[in-house]
């Protein structure tokens, strides 16, 4: 008898091979085999004219999806249906989630088997759970496929019908989504209360002090005065800087706490309280999707997508179990498992003493299990053959799942109140001590540390032994200023947790979510923290307006419930999409009846919480933001540079800019041989030098960019002049007899030479580089004029067109027919699959 096993991808196909008898014939379907059309060229001719089919949904009918083949998988599906002729059954393999269950149903739908259809499912790639689900077959679960239509007819919906709008009112190309929106809200909510704080100033006295005629010295704080709290910074009102309850608390100015130091230098100390508790400490829960995404951005910067890339082929390796999931439940295999691994890597007193289990999150879709190393034993991080970022998150999935059944950690805190007394002024400091009675499951596992055994360490704080009225020597004391701080912009990490916190969205979908807010720009990232755009503000202003349904978080979240609702089969999908979309208080109706109210020039105005404005205006414009306003009767308006987020603009800044604007460029000088004027100017792309002005007859003057960590009051007519100098020669090569240059590209600054780039090294000055060191750089061994090939990937599956991974002078890329594709940051090449290839050619072609 022959089998024909589908699975998603070719990783998967690979690993699931092993652990099948004879007999069994693995393909891919490379992710969902249709889809809802893409573009107007993938309707059916037969459909082009209907009222709906731009939506590729029959609103008239039911909301029937209309489902399409992408060209890119036609040839996938012809090769499933060649190998499904020879096969006398067909078992549906793809993962047990509702987008595993609904590429199922696609199968069966398109490939219309004439054989017996069995769904096999797992959580896991091991032999184990391989033999229990061939034992164990099932159906399609059509109340999961229902709701992950659904939720891709909603989706369609909400961006369909909203991005026209936005394309007519602000800007072509922009989109709105479902959850897009509300978590795009968060971001500009967030830089408003930035924009609106007000910084507040506080001091306080550091003392260090030690028991008497001890050498160990240690820190108290200033925390009473005259039995009075001292005030910090929780006490300040965020939009005025000033205390909410000031006669509440003390509060310490420059003068005061100077005064108040000088005084308690001659005062008594001594110890007035003692307080010494003892605290057990639990282990968190088993990594879900949202939470391992959390603590690898935390812990490693990786972002959401990152770590869901790296989740997949730990688990398509059968190194964990399934990756998106909701529920911190253990089966009884894995506690076992990790109680064996306790015992063996900690000893038993390590051990905690009964099972500790997790129950399901709140909103946990299906019956899911934590995120955890796969099979009956565990493989040790150590073993398990893995480097670089696989590495670091398979040692972070076992230590977590590990620590879930070790001890209680035990701690014990001191707190010491140490008074200083001098006339009628009573002064109290707090010191705080901290001893780790038994570390229990820090030997493991310790949140937001690498390494478990240096975080016990650095957890402890030494306090010596003291007695309540024992003397207190002053060794120093110091007055302390402080600054109240604007809330934090988000970080993937918290935003993921602010997302699961307002039940919008499914950590299944968080990755994506970040990702798309990112990729169509209305967020960037610093490196840590996301911040929104101006295009963000216009958005989110125009649908607070006129659809605040859209952005509102419990809105979504309820949304989100009847999806997990239609998936329990207990709500109808036909009716939740007319509920949404239909009759009158439908998504179809309310944007019809706000169009005509909208008015695309006051929507491409931000209302930004700025005080001082008097008129000037932020607008999005086609080519960027620009800030406008009236002097002395005239209009006048300039770009605001690229590097110039929402968050850092101020009525100073955008006088300043519409000053420079309306002043024109002020010359440096002149240049000594052209006797043109020399300029300093800012553009969208940042600031840079001009030779000359812009005239009918020079329309391009020669423009240079500043060189990173240049600002334009660093620039005098000297640095200007040796910028507008590049690329220069710097002499010929003592071999060749041809010149080498020095200048600035795309990639950096280089020296040139025959056609040969080599990048500067991080010391070098491309003002100031010469001949001999640009030779010694040229000298370097080099990668050469050529890329070197990493790894031949075979042909891709849909095109026949070869895939291999290079080297090259920018980092690696896949190289596919004719086309370059960088790999994404991070990406380890050697380890790069073709599921992997596949799926960056396919993003690639969407964008």
């Amino acid at each position: 008898m022959k089998s024909l096993v589908i699975v998603e991808s070719p990783t998967k196909t690979k690993t699931i091979k092993k652990y099948l008898p004879k007999g069994y014939v693995v393909d891919s379907s490379m992710g969902h085999i249709r889809d809802l059309p893409s573009s107007a060229k993938e309707i059916p001719a037969k459909y082009k004219k209907e009222s709906w089919s731009n939506l590729g949904i029959n609103v008239e009918d039911g909301f029937t999806p209309l489902y399409v083949v992408p060209a890119s998988k036609k040839k996938i599906v012809t090769k499933l249906k060649a190998l499904l002729k020879d096969s006398d059954e067909l078992i549906l393999a793809t993962d047990e989630d509702r987008e595993g269950e609904a590429i199922s149903w696609h199968l069966v739908e398109l490939l219309n088997p004439k054989v017996p259809v069995k769904r096999m499912a797992f959580r896991e790639i091991t032999q184990e759970a391989i033999n229990n689900a061939l034992e164990n077959f099932r159906d399609i679960d059509m109340n999961l496929v229902h709701a992950q239509e659904t939720r891709r007819i909603l989706d369609r919906l909400a961006g369909y019908t909203i991005s026209p709008l936005l394309w007519k009112k602000i800007s072509p190309g922009l989109s709105a989504g479902r959850v897009q929106s509300v978590a795009v809200q968060f971001l500009v909510e967030r830089e408003r209360e930035r924009m609106r704080f007000k910084s507040g100033t506080y001091f306080d006295l550091k003392a260090s002090v030690s028991k008497e005629k001890d050498k160990h010295k240690f820190n108290a704080d200033l925390s009473h005065l005259d039995g009075k709290r001292l005030a910090s910074g929780k006490d300040f009102d965020e939009n005025t800087g000033k205390l909410k309850k000031p006669d509440s608390v003390v509060l310490l100015d420059e003068k005061k706490s100077n005064d108040l130091r000088d005084l308690l230098n001659s005062a008594e100390w001594a110890v007035s309280n003692i307080d010494v508790k003892v605290q057990k400490r639990n282990p968190s829960a088993p990594f879900i999707t949202s939470t391992l995404q959390q603590e690898a951005n935390r812990k490693f910067g990786f972002s959401a997508r990152d770590t869901m890339s790296v989740a997949q082929k730990l688990y398509e390796n059968g190194l964990i179990t399934y990756m998106r999931t909701d529920s911190t439940n253990l089966s009884g295999q894995a506690i076992n498992a990790a109680r064996s691994e306790v015992e063996k890597q900690y000893g038993e007193e390590y051990l905690f003493k009964r099972v500790r289990n997790f129950g399901k999150s709140k909103g946990a879709q299906e019956a899911h299990e934590a995120i955890r190393p796969a099979g009956s034993s565990f493989v040790h991080p150590e073993n398990a053959k893995l480097s670089g970022r696989e590495f670091k998150l398979y040692d972070l999935i076992w230590k977590r799942t590990i620590a879930t059944q070790m001890a209680e950690a035990e701690l014990e805190f001191t707190n010491v109140t140490i008074t200083a007394e001098k006339d009628d002024t009573k002064a109290d400091f707090r010191t705080s001590g901290k001893k780790i009675l038994f570390p229990g499951f820090f030997r493991a596992y310790v949140e937001g540390s690498d390494d478990p055994e240096a975080a016990i360490e650095n957890q402890e704080i030494f306090l010596p032994e003291m007695k309540v009225g024992e003397s207190i020597d002053l060794h120093a004391l110091e007055a302390i200023s402080h600054e109240t701080k604007p809330p934090a912009r988000f970080t993937e990490a918290t935003l993921v947790k602010e997302l699961e916190k307002r039940g919008v969205g499914r950590p299944s979908t968080y990755a994506s979510i970040i990702s798309t807010i990112q990729d169509r720009g209305y967020a960037k990232s610093d490196g840590k923290t996301l911040i929104p755009s101006y295009t963000a503000f216009a958005v989110t202003e125009l649908l607070e307006v006129h659809f605040p349904h859209l952005v509102d978080s419990d809105f979504t979240s309820e949304l989100e419930d009847k999806l997990d609702e239609i998936a329990k089969g207990k709500y109808d999908p036909v009716k939740y999409l007319e509920e949404y979309y239909s009759g009158e208080k439908g998504l179809k109706a309310q944007v019809d009846q706000q169009e005509d109210k909208i008015d695309p020039q006051k929507a491409k105005v931000l209302n930004l919480p700025l005080e001082g404005l008097n008129g000037m205006q932020v607008h999005v414009g086609r080519f960027g933001p620009y800030v406008k306003s009236e002097i002395n009767g005239e209009e006048i308006s300039t770009s605001l540079p690229a590097d110039l987020d929402p968050g850092e603009l101020s009525a100073d800044k955008i006088q300043e800019l519409l000053k420079a604007e309306k002043e024109g460029p002020k010359s440096l000088g002149n240049h000594p041989e052209t006797g043109e004027p020399v300029y300093v100017l800012s553009g969208r792309f940042g600031p840079y030098v001009q030779l000359g002005e812009v005239t009918e007859e020079n329309k391009k003057p020669k423009r240079v960019s500043l060189l990173k960590g240049m600002t334009p009051s660093d620039i005098d007519l000297d640095t200007a002049l040796r910028l507008l100098e590049l690329p220069r020669t710097l002499g010929e090569h003592p071999e060749t007899g041809k010149e080498v240059k020095a200048g600035v590209g795309r990639y950096g600054p280089f020296v040139l030479h025959d056609g040969t780039f080599k990048s500067l090294k991080k010391d070098d000055n491309v003002l100031e580089i010469g001949l001999e060191r640009a030779v010694e750089l040229l000298k370097e061994k080099s990668k050469g004029r050529g890329s070197a090939a990493i790894a031949d990937l075979g042909t891709h599956p849909e095109t026949d067109q070869p895939v291999k991974v290079m080297d090259g002078r920018y980092g690696p890329y896949i190289k596919y027919g004719k086309k370059n594709i960088s790999l994404p940051k991070g990406t380890e090449p050697e380890k790069f699959t073709m599921g992997d290839a596949v799926r960056l050619i396919e993003e690639k072609g969407k964008k």
